[in-house]
């Protein structure tokens, strides 16, 4: 066996590593990146042990790289101790598709344990753990926290939480035989076993969820009903709303809001304008 793959750089003083290991969920070498805290930037009263990790998900069209290079995440978070994980789902909704392809068992329960093994500091506690994504991984993120039980918070930003046909048919360009490819029938019980509002009756109801999307969105109505049904559900969900587009500006102003919104000591960073 090949071992896994580490690159490392220092990047606006925090440190950043994009790590290729081997996954036998995918039965394929796969791609994190990864931020971690450095000891010189934050407080010194902050633990070099049990540090809480932000699990960060793609959207469509995306990869491990987009959150690190096309936002100024490493900016934000560079006093703030705390680890951040981006995988990769290509396109595949954070699911174990029709086709074959286990997204989901790679990263709601493979990856943390490859995590825990490269930063052995890294929580295990499910209070520090946390997730987010946005649009396909804000999905993702509720997805995961509603069928694994194991984060504390979950965040979304203009996040396709109404999955359905009709959102399917009225919001998206991709054909019929994508969709199946991922969900398998659209018509029958396939879809329905991967929608929010069927996960969420086997939620233990200890996550505190996040929830934002623009009023311009193209997403909003149907986000806008899975949220008030997840409530109905007994959810506990922050659910905010603004001017906004699909769009990649609104994203990172929401990722500042949710770090804020998040039980840990975030350091914003000094801004004198």
């Amino acid at each position: 066996d090949t071992p896994a793959f580490l690159t490392f750089r220092k990047e606006n003083t925090m440190a950043f590593f994009q790590i290729e290991y081997s996954s036998d969920a995918l039965g394929q070498y796969r791609q994190v990146d990864v931020i971690y805290p450095d000891r010189d930037q934050i407080a010194e009263t902050e633990s070099d042990t049990d540090i809480p990790v932000l699990y960060l998900l793609h959207g469509m069209g995306g990869n491990h790289n987009s959150w690190a290079f096309r936002t100024n995440i490493q900016r934000l978070l560079r006093k703030t101790n705390l680890i951040v994980i981006m995988p990769n789902s290509e396109n595949g909704w954070y699911t174990n598709t029709k086709y074959g392809v286990r997204y989901y068992d790679a990263i709601a329960k493979e990856l943390p344990q490859v995590m825990q093994r490269f930063f052995p500091s890294m929580t295990k506690k499910r209070e520090k753990t946390f997730i987010a994504g946005l649009s396909m991984g804000g999905y993702g993120s509720f997805k995961l926290a509603l069928t694994t039980n194991n984060f504390a918070c979950a965040g979304s930003f203009s996040g396709a939480l109404g999955l359905s046909v009709e959102m399917i048919t009225d919001e998206t360009s991709e054909s019929k035989e994508y969709w199946q490819g991922v969900f398998g029938d659209l018509e029958g019980k396939d879809i329905e076993q991967h929608k929010l509002v069927k996960l969420a009756k086997q939620h233990d109801k200890k996550t505190k969820f996040f929830a934002w999307c623009g009023l311009e969105d193209f997403l909003f109505d149907s986000q806008d009903k899975a949220v008030a049904d997840l409530k109905a559900l007994g959810l506990d969900i922050d659910y905010r709303t603004d001017h906004g587009r699909h769009e990649r500006y609104y994203w990172e102003t929401q990722l500042e809001a949710y770090l804020e919104w998040l039980p840990i000591d975030y350091v914003k960073e000094e801004r004198l304008s």
